[in-house]
């Protein structure tokens, strides 16, 4: 076989190599190389990376990846460890994945026995961040900084079934060998407010399970003039900003929007194959914050901040499934249907598991004070023809490839691997056990339907009581995730409210 240049590219990929591999061999003698963790496409996307951190004098890569709650958590690695890191992964704490919003762990993770049901946790031993050389960005924010995501595997190679992004691929893949495949498309709601204290001070500073004072803002947008051209002009340095960096990042935006209520916003995205737009939301959420907090903002993805009563943000999650031939097989074939047979199963079981999933779509305390009637957000499980106070809107129909569902329940905080795992169980449980769903309504906050969980600590009880969920993730899974979220909300309960105090403190 002739000798080849280590950056070539196969046949399959415009190139001549007979492997899609740019690295040299002691590139591949690594932890990635041992365990074959790569694809030959991810050996190529790394070749791909080196030359963009030589030429452009990358410094700096963050190892990041998604935890439980959907936040990125990692390492900064300088310049002179990048390349080990790219062939052995950079370690981290284990106890990472046990921890709830509040960094306070809920597992004994010191102990042998953690109690979470896997092995290689005892001892907030180390696992590995593997990075994925294909999600590299040149972040537009931090001089001469990287980011990549990465998937969680323990020191023997194998994956950590705790990992987010894994739990969404697996269920894909499972969804891939029954000859489909997700589309998806997100609409994400935010607030920005003006940053009034810059410095941090004593009462900001927190402990695991008792976070510090949160930031003093104030209002940027009036509120109450949905799409108004004006009111986004008068934030036309935060639009432009945001633009700019999201298209340098490659993200699939598609609008900017100036949302109903005071200092709220929402960023679409075009819709794409669900893993993408996964990574994509997990990034978009991060620049915004970190795009906001350099021109004096506080953006915010909390669901319903103090003072928001009237205009909660919400993620609206659009699905639609595509055959081999990536045709929508949520299309009807017939003039007049809203919905193919398929479609009508999937939109049933999206129904059907709707508290369970709730737990994922809507994993904070504070998101369930957003199921408001007449809110623009459900407060029940019914679905409407383009109908937006419903949970579930379709869109399309006959001749319609754009044909798809619309889960109005997110909360914008949402693990977006979860949420979209969490459609995808739900939906194909209805599609395998042939369900069908009730007539959709016209008058969504008064249908005769079930409610919404109330709470997270009723979501979660849900999800326990779950058979189709318990088979697609396992019982680890679901009661990890179950613990953990039955541990916050205990915490929440214990808490003396402002709304406490105010009516009782006096009259009693």
């Amino acid at each position: 076989m002739r000798e080849r240049n280590v950056d070539e590219r196969p046949v399959a990929e415009s190139g001549g190599g007979v492997s899609a591999r740019p690295m040299l061999a002691k590139d591949r003698e690594g932890y990635i190389g041992r365990h074959a963790l790569w694809s030959e496409a991810q050996y190529a996307a790394a070749g791909q990376m080196r030359r963009v951190v030589d030429e452009l004098g990358i410094e700096m890569v963050r190892f990041s990846f998604v935890d439980q709650h959907g936040v990125l958590r990692g390492k900064t690695i300088t310049r002179g460890g990048i390349a080990a890191s790219m062939r052995s992964g950079v370690t981290a704490p284990s106890s990472l994945l046990l921890k709830d919003t509040s960094g306070q762990s809920v597992y004994s993770v010191f102990s042998a026995d953690t109690g979470v049901g896997v092995d290689g946790f005892s001892g907030a031993g180390d696992i590995v961040l593997v990075p994925d050389p294909a999600t590299f960005r040149v972040l537009p924010w931090a001089s001469k900084t990287g980011w990549i995501l990465c998937d969680v595997h323990f020191p023997d190679g194998s994956p950590v079934p705790l990992c987010t992004r894994s739990i969404l691929r697996n269920e894909l893949t499972a969804l891939a060998s029954r000859g489909y495949g997700l589309t998806v498309g997100a609409e994400l709601e935010f607030h920005v407010y003006r940053a009034d204290d810059a410095d941090l001070t004593d009462a900001h500073l927190g402990a695991p399970g008792r976070p510090g004072a949160a930031r003093v803002t104030g209002p940027t947008t009036r509120g109450s003039q949905l799409l108004y051209e004006e009111g986004l002009d008068r934030m036309q340095p935060l639009v432009d900003a945001l633009y700019r960096g999201l298209t340098l990042l490659d993200l699939p935006l598609r609008s900017i929007e100036l949302e109903f209520g005071p200092s709220q916003f929402e960023l679409t995205m075009e819709a794409g194959p669900a893993r993408e737009i996964a990574d994509a939301i997990v990034l978009c959420r991060s620049a915004v914050r970190r795009i906001a907090a350099s021109l004096g903002y506080h953006a915010t993805f909390m669901s319903r901040p103090q003072g928001t009563e009237g205009a909660s943000t919400g993620w609206h999650l659009h699905q639609s499934l595509t055959d081999t031939a990536n045709t929508n097989v949520f299309m009807p074939e017939t003039p007049g249907a809203s919905m193919s047979l398929t479609g009508a199963s999937y939109l049933a079981g999206v129904l059907e598991h709707a508290p369970a999933a709730a737990a994922f779509t809507t994993p904070t305390v504070n998101g369930y004070k957003r199921y408001q009637p007449n809110s623009l957000a459900p407060d029940r499980i019914a679905w409407g023809i383009d109908n937006k106070g419903a949970m579930v809107r379709a869109v399309g129909g006959y001749g319609d490839p754009a044909t798809r569902l619309e889960n109005r329940s997110g909360e914008p905080a949402a693990n977006p691997y979860l949420y979209i795992a969490s459609q995808l169980i739900s939906g194909m449980d209805g599609i395998d056990r042939g369900l069908i769903p009730p007539a959709p309504t016209d008058d969504p906050y008064n249908a005769v339907a079930r409610a919404l969980p109330s709470s997270l600590g009723e979501a979660v009880d849900a999800l326990v009581a779950d058979a189709a969920f318990r088979s697609a993730l396992g019982d680890v899974v679901v009661d990890w995730f179950a613990t953990i979220k039955r541990a916050e909300f205990a915490r929440y309960l214990r808490h003396v409210s402002d709304w406490e105090q105010r009516e009782y403190f006096d009259i009693f």
